[in-house]
């Protein structure tokens, strides 16, 4: 239905490399919570994000309480 990729750029962050939902499923708020749920493993593992997908990006441009994992 949905899935976020991503990869280790070292021992303190990730990237989130692309997001994507099934056409079927769009609108759902489904890309939303694939980015939301990274940014809760994030703060729980003390790690950051650097969002290179445009998805990701646009959704932590948005949404300031995410900026604590922003890299």
């Amino acid at each position: 239905i949905a899935k976020m990729e991503y990869i280790y750029a070292g021992v303190d962050k990730y990237i989130i490399e692309h997001t994507e939902v099934s056409p079927q499923h769009e609108g759902k708020g489904l890309g939303k919570q694939l980015v939301s749920a990274g940014v809760e493993f994030a703060r729980s593992k003390h790690i950051k994000i650097m969002p290179l997908c445009p998805y990701a990006n646009a959704i932590f441009k948005r949404v300031d309480a995410y900026k604590d994992v922003l890299f």
